[in-house]
């Protein structure tokens, strides 16, 4: 973790924007571009990027998945150019906040993997990098996003002791939260109800 040397009210106020970027609904958006109607009421109603490739537009779903990569991406870069380190790191945290509890969507959000993603990517290039590879590696075996994304936020902290130990208390605190926004999913893949990638899901 890097020293926090920026005073708090700075930190406030770079957590608060990043909050508002990160609370940006790329998924309704494109689903609405696209005319896809309302993403809630389709799939698993979550309006991350595995349930718009669920109505059948790639693009839409890639679009999806850039988008709310780049705000957790976009909110680090940001604060660390503007600020510093430390506010790089509370703007991922709060871009990922702002994804899972949009005050834009009466903070009724996505699980935050994209988010996750995109904020380790540029908190630390090559720590983002081992965990697409990590999800990559378990959706190409396992077929299923959810599983991927889980072991992904699990191993993230453990590439970070390695990788770049001043993020690994903020990814452990980030894979907590996509566990817990997982739940659901967790009790699915237990029970072996889980949806395959492209599969809908009724």
């Amino acid at each position: 973790m890097p020293d926090f040397v920026t005073a708090p009210l700075i930190l406030l106020i770079v957590g608060g924007l990043a909050y508002l970027l990160g609370s940006v609904p790329f998924g309704i958006v494109m689903a609405r571009l696209f005319g896809l109607g309302d993403l809630r009421a389709i799939g698993s109603g979550n309006i991350g990027a595995t349930n718009v490739l669920r109505t059948g537009s790639k693009p839409a779903a890639f679009l999806t998945l850039i988008g709310d990569a780049g705000k957790g991406a976009a909110a680090v870069l940001l604060a660390r150019w503007l600020v510093g380190p430390d506010a790089a790191q509370v703007a991922g945290f709060a871009a990922f906040l702002g994804h899972c509890f949009p005050i834009y969507l009466a903070f009724k959000g996505g699980k935050g993997v994209a988010t996750f993603l995109g904020t380790l990517l540029a908190l630390s290039f090559p720590l983002g990098l081992a965990a697409c590879a990590t999800w990559a590696v378990t959706a190409a075996v396992g077929r299923i996003s959810s599983l991927a994304a889980l072991v992904a936020a699990a191993l993230a902290p453990v590439w970070a002791i390695w990788i770049s130990p001043s993020a690994v208390a903020v990814s452990a605190i980030l894979a907590v939260l996509i566990f817990i926004r997982h739940g659901a999913n967790i009790r699915r893949i237990v029970a072996g109800e889980e949806p395959r990638i492209g599969e809908s899901k009724s």
